[in-house]
């Protein structure tokens, strides 16, 4: 659907916009090395200059309608600048990754300016290896990450000779600004197309009694699920703490080819393999912590495009979620992605991502207020701990300007007390993963870097039919690293003590849990496996 002045935004776009605080940024990004050398920053101007008519939004801002009447829409800039858009820095020396990657913290630290077009680019130079680097940042609102993957099609190319621009392409010409009427008749125009094509759904569906009673049941199945989910809250984690503005980023590099080999010889899909992987970092990282992971469960929200071919080109997020298992407390790798495994299986048969796709369709009818709570409930601590994202990239080589793509790193978003996001992307049979974190509470968001590789380490000797380590031994010590990971202060599974043999008290201090419901059922199972059964008194 091409991309129009006074489009009005989705349920779904608008609701990325009243998740925005000050301390949750929703913008999203990555981070793309390149073999070098930089081009000329007037060259890569003109080159993106060349392409931004293939994606008019880029070109627009938000616009909201008066009194808040209905959701925002997008108008066209009168005033768009390029040069705002696009900036040139360097690093200074040694222009080190690590001095890279501390850049991009900053940037994504910074919220984007509302009364412009939502998104920027960075061209860095002074990588002390002669390469240099594009970062990109973008408000979730404007782009998902599945659609920014087709949009690398405007700036990339397939190969090293860059298609040269069109020689008819006009100046493009703005719309003027819109008046306070306009945007309302504008929004007015929106909801009715809403409404008619819901009905014309609904005239449909009475035409067909039979299946439109099992897309109601499937749906009302589906949002009773994600109430009973709602129940039975994520457990409360040391991710799960009221954030500030600033982040802390890390990045892993890895191959699919791994990723491959263990779901091929385990079982499993890469994205089981991938959050296995996590579950394994993110154990480790707690025992360097000295807290216990013993019957602990992490839910993560996997982010689920139901993008389509019809959508292919189309800016706007097309996606709905899932909440994901990440058993922390299963010890051995293999019984870990088992377990990942059949969850996962159960959710994509479930009828969650139905339930959460019929709630977004009944918001594209609510007012801008109460879309604005319903907002705020998808993000809320109660269903989940982190964000973990998987996004398939192209498995061939691009170029910007004659140069190669090497890298990229993805780029997620903190929403409101939430310490942790995940984001992974492979790209011409790499994968890698980006890790960004709330500045104050992640100062040690290398060891949970470091407990990713360790934790694929562990799973392709298991697939290779390797001796996997002893069950007591930390997760860090599974790969020798040259920089030290830290060492866990208690052994897994037992008991954190002070330095007088006391043992401590565990923080953070768990909620009550519901007694009854399937929850209940699995963690009083899943304690009668991990402890011997005790002896009755008579």
């Amino acid at each position: 659907m091409p991309q129009q002045h006074l489009d009005r935004l989705t349920s779904i776009d608008a609701s990325f916009l009243h998740q925005e605080g000050p301390a949750s940024h929703m913008h999203i990004g990555g981070v793309l090395l390149f073999e070098g050398p930089a081009p000329a920053f007037a060259d890569y101007l003109d080159h993106v200059r060349g392409r931004l008519h293939l994606v008019p939004r880029y070109r627009q801002k938000l616009a909201t309608p008066p009194l808040e009447t209905g959701r925002p829409l997008w108008v066209d800039d009168p005033s768009f600048n390029l040069e705002y858009h696009v900036r040139h820095t360097a690093l200074p020396t040694p222009g080190s990754e690590e001095q890279l990657f501390l850049l991009v913290s900053r940037i994504a630290s910074q919220p984007l300016d509302r009364s412009k077009p939502l998104w920027e680019s960075w061209l860095v130079e002074g990588l002390h290896d002669g390469r240099f680097a594009l970062i990109f940042k973008t408000h979730h609102s404007l782009v998902d990450g599945v659609s920014g993957v087709d949009l690398a099609t405007v700036l990339f190319d397939m190969a090293r000779e860059p298609e040269p621009p069109s020689p008819d392409l006009e100046p493009w010409r703005p719309h003027p600004e819109p008046s306070p009427a306009e945007l309302v008749l504008a929004g007015a125009r929106g909801m009715v197309t809403t409404t008619a094509a819901l009905a014309t759904r609904a005239l449909m569906a009475a035409t067909r009694p039979g299946t439109t009673l099992g897309l109601l049941r499937d749906a009302a199945e589906g949002i009773g699920e994600i109430v009973w989910a709602g129940l039975n809250p994520a457990p409360e984690t040391p991710l799960n703490v009221e954030i500030g503005p600033h982040r802390r980023y890390a990045v892993v590099r890895q191959q699919l080819a791994d990723y491959k080999e263990v779901k091929t010889a385990l079982g499993g899909t890469v994205n089981d393999v991938v959050l296995t992987v996590v579950s394994g970092a993110l154990a480790n990282w707690l025992h360097t912590r000295g807290i216990r992971t013993a019957g602990m469960e992490m839910r993560a929200l996997v982010p689920v495009s139901v993008r389509t071919e019809s959508h292919r080109g189309s800016l706007g997020n097309q996606l709905t979620v899932m909440r994901g298992p990440l058993p922390l407390y299963i010890q051995d790798p293999v019984a870990r992605l088992r377990y990942v495994r059949q969850a996962m299986n159960g959710l994509k048969e479930s009828k969650q991502a139905v339930g959460a796709a019929t709630l977004a369709a009944v918001n594209n009818l609510a007012p801008p207020t109460l879309l604005a709570q319903a907002s705020r409930l998808n993000f809320s601590t109660r269903l989940f701990n982190l964000l973990v994202t998987n996004i398939p990239g192209p498995q061939l080589p691009l170029y910007v300007l004659g140069r190669k793509l090497e890298d990229v790193f993805p780029l997620a978003f903190l929403p409101k007390d939430h310490a942790l996001a995940i984001a992974i992307m492979s790209y011409n049979g790499g994968l890698d993963y980006g890790l960004l974190g709330d500045y104050d509470a992640l100062p040690d968001i290398d060891v949970i870097a470091d407990g990713i590789a360790a934790s694929l380490e562990e799973l392709l000797q298991a697939a290779r039919g390797k001796q996997p380590r002893s069950k007591g031994a930390p997760l860090a010590e599974a790969v020798p690293r040259t920089k030290p990971a830290p060492q866990a202060r208690d052994t897994p599974g037992s008991a954190p003590r002070s330095s007088n043999g006391v043992p401590r008290p565990i923080l953070p201090k768990a909620r009550s849990r519901p007694s009854r419901g399937p929850a209940a059922d699995m963690r009083a199972k899943r304690e009668r496996g991990s402890r011997p059964a005790r002896k009755r008194p008579d």
